[in-house]
């Protein structure tokens, strides 16, 4: 009987294309896998630790898993990803029921080390980070129309709040050629949505080839026939140029959508998290994009707390997001991670105080988005079916200015059956606060 291995993926969209890597190796070496760890003979775990929340799911996640095998339901357990990397010294010594703790740049390592565990071996092993490999095979574990596309590994950027250069090292481009080899597959393997990632997309080639690519490369991926809708993510805002606008613009296959995780717009606030930019510079950029790609859907995400943050500088950011009125925004309690610069400044604030000013900032945000949707109200949108709620007796999925897992959804109804994947038009009848209803119409 064959083995079963799951893989339980935490954390952000790269972490998951890097699980997804270590399936395809798993699978390939004749292991069966299968979706939930209870049914696993071994379980996979891929950490996140980013921030102190992905560090406690992922501490819990390893701590119901290690229960489990505690019964004898699981025989092994394997950790690697972010959280391990950053927590080498410690991981081993608080999970003695974890039989091989692997850094990231032992992944490419994942079954010779499920072999080993499978005879009783227990491993801790840590290589160079950059050891892992940029491109290569893998499973697709989304829904198998849409796949994330990583055109980098790591982070230069150095802001003071972020650990990622710590735990995943300098920013490295993949080669243009491996890319679009990568994405050239998935288009042949049913994928029809590209979403294209890395630590900061808009940095994307100037490693390799001393100039930003990201334009290049998003009107190369434009020519794949299968592809209909390729959106960008994680764009850094001073790295923004005309002409990565205009290629948006005009690309009918790129949605209308941009990504730029801004964090703040005071400009003292600004320096301090090792940013560049202010609050009249975001506006002119914001005001800029406007222009250039009508009808954009704008999303950014914001911190709020960080040291030294006075009530004036939160006044002016919650200030900032009424005028600007973007159309999805997500806003973190600032998170003081060790190892970071931001986390030996003066001025750290009480939880309760950035927590307070998180909600103030996502209460202000859910009545922006009730109006931008109820400004869709009997418009046409462009939508994907995910699949059909049997509770609600209708079908769900996402429009082109929707992003998975961190946007909202869609509900309609359609008088002829419709499958996983399928690109429809629907006119929007109905607001539920993030998430809009409507119904199919014929083109």
């Amino acid at each position: 009987m064959a083995i079963k291995v799951c893989m339980v993926s935490l954390g952000c969209s790269k972490n998951l294309v890097d699980s997804e890597r270590m399936l395809d190796k798993i699978r390939k070496h004749g292991y069966e896998l299968v979706v939930e760890y209870g049914e696993s003979d071994i379980t996979v775990v891929n950490t996140c630790g980013f921030i102190q929340s992905a560090k406690e799911e992922a501490i819990e996640t390893i701590l119901e898993i290690a229960q489990l095998k505690k019964e004898g339901t699981i025989k092994k357990i394997i950790v690697t990803g972010c959280l391990v990397e950053r927590y080498k010294d410690e991981l081993a010594q608080e999970f003695p029921e974890v039989d091989a703790v692997l850094g990231i740049g032992n992944q490419e390592d994942i079954v010779d080390v499920i072999d080993r565990v499978l005879h009783g071996q227990h491993v801790v092993s840590f290589d160079d980070k950059y050891r892992l490999k940029l491109t290569g095979d893998r499973i697709i574990s989304t829904l198998p129309f849409f796949a994330y596309l990583k055109i980098a590994e790591g982070c230069s950027n150095r802001c003071s709040y972020c650990a990622i250069p710590n735990i995943r090292g300098n920013y490295r481009s993949v080669p243009m050629e491996d890319i679009l080899k990568e994405a050239n597959w998935l288009a042949d393997n049913g994928v029809t949505e590209l979403i294209v990632i890395a630590q900061d997309t808009t940095r994307y080639g100037y490693d390799l080839y001393k100039e930003y690519r990201l334009p290049k490369l998003l009107k190369e991926l434009c020519k794949i026939d299968n592809l209909k809708w390729i959106r960008v993510l994680y764009c850094y805002p001073e790295k923004i140029t005309d002409e990565l606008l205009n290629v948006i613009a005009t690309e009918d296959k790129i949605v209308k959508y941009l990504d730029i995780p801004i964090q703040h717009c005071n400009e003292t606030v600004l320096k301090n998290m090792r940013r560049g930019g202010n609050a009249q510079k975001l506006r002119e950029l914001f005001k800029h994009i406007r222009e250039v790609i009508p009808n954009v859907t704008l999303r950014t995400t914001l911190i709020t707390g960080f040291p030294q943050e006075t009530e004036e500088q939160f006044t002016e950011l919650a200030e900032f997001v009424k005028e600007i009125h973007f159309d999805r925004l997500g806003c973190f309690p600032y998170s003081q991670e060790e190892g970071t610069l931001a986390s030996e400044m003066d001025g750290q604030l009480d939880e309760e105080i950035k927590n307070h000013r998180a909600e103030i900032i996502m209460e202000q945000q859910m009545l922006f988005s009730e109006e931008n949707n109820e400004k869709k109200l009997n418009t046409i949108v462009d939508t994907v079916v995910e699949g059909f709620d049997k509770w609600a007796e209708c079908y769900f999925g996402r429009t082109s200015a929707d992003a998975p897992d961190i946007d909202g959804k869609i509900f309609f109804s359609s008088d002829e059956k419709l499958s996983i994947g399928q690109y429809v038009k629907v006119e929007v009848t109905d607001v539920i606060d993030y998430d809009l209803c409507g119904m199919v119409v014929s083109e």
